[in-house]
């Protein structure tokens, strides 16, 4: 490079580097191909909405329980109050909590839909997603459809305590439910997906599938290696590690999600006893 030659510059509102093969991207070529880098296949993260657009038939999404807001029943404040918390996290992500449900048809196949925002405090699940996860649990179970949840969260909201916690057991019990009536549930895993959202909801799926290289684990590196007493293997936490492990049943690219999920769906229709789900 010439002396004094400043390097070539990208904005950053045109141009997204991968930080997997380090290809400058095209913004908007990059929304075309699903926000995956057409070079190396990068899954960048994914926010509620275009995930939902991506996954359902068109025009087939009613969006359900939309007026759900988080309470301050512990009064929580860490550097500023949990309101405060709450409304910049609104404004930001342009959504009242960390997930979106909704009646939807994928592929033909009529479900319940929960997709969760990063975007939204990290997608941390306290009471709205509990809650959320949990009316849709129940209208799979009296409209006989599958229910499928995206996951992507780093875990239950600090700043309402054991509030987000409970909401795994509530959760959970409405998953047992839609079990014993023989009705499906499909995880889908993305990137990340952590804490308590992995150690309930997400790990419990008749079928779970992840998209590739998403960070799937419980704790963080250095706290999981200090607790075991080892070194962890490499790809540690990564889709595909848990895929050779048996934690997985599959991984599925982001293009091809909505036809694999459709399949499933309707595999597990011709499968059942009781037909009547999903009809």
């Amino acid at each position: 490079m010439p002396f004094g030659r400043k390097p070539k510059e990208f904005p950053d509102h045109l141009w997204t580097k991968c930080p997997t093969c380090g290809e400058m991207l095209f913004n908007k070529q990059l929304v075309r191909n699903l926000n995956v880098c057409s070079k190396c296949e990068h899954h960048f993260r994914l926010g509620a909405r275009p995930r939902i657009e991506q996954l359902v038939d068109k025009g087939s999404f009613v969006e359900q329980d939309s007026s759900l807001v988080s309470g301050d029943p512990l009064r929580f404040v860490d550097s500023k109050p949990y309101p405060e918390r709450i409304a910049a996290a609104q404004a930001k992500s342009g959504e009242k909590d960390a997930a979106i449900a909704g009646t939807a048809a994928i592929g033909g196949n009529p479900v319940e839909l929960v997709v969760m925002d990063f975007e939204f405090m990290g997608g941390s699940m306290g009471s709205v997603v509990g809650e959320k996860i949990t009316r849709a649990a129940e209208r799979a179970l009296a409209e006989r459809r599958a229910l499928v949840i995206v996951s992507a969260s780093g875990g239950a909201r600090m700043q309402e305590g054991t509030i987000a916690l409970m909401q795994m057991g509530k959760i959970v019990s409405a998953l047992a439910r839609l079990d014993e009536a023989g009705i499906p549930y499909v995880s889908v895993i993305t990137d990340p997906t952590t804490g308590g959202v992995l150690a309930s909801y997400a790990s419990l799926g008749d079928l779970i599938v992840a998209e590739p290289g998403a960070l799937i684990r419980f704790s963080g590196e250095r706290v999981t290696s200090g607790t075991v007493g080892e070194k962890l293997p490499v790809g540690f936490g990564r889709s595909e590690f848990l895929l050779e492990k048996g934690f997985l049943d599959q991984i599925v690219s982001r293009a091809q999600l909505k036809e694999r999920i459709a399949f499933f769906l309707g595999s597990f229709r011709a499968a059942s006893q009781d037909v009547r789900w999903g009809l």
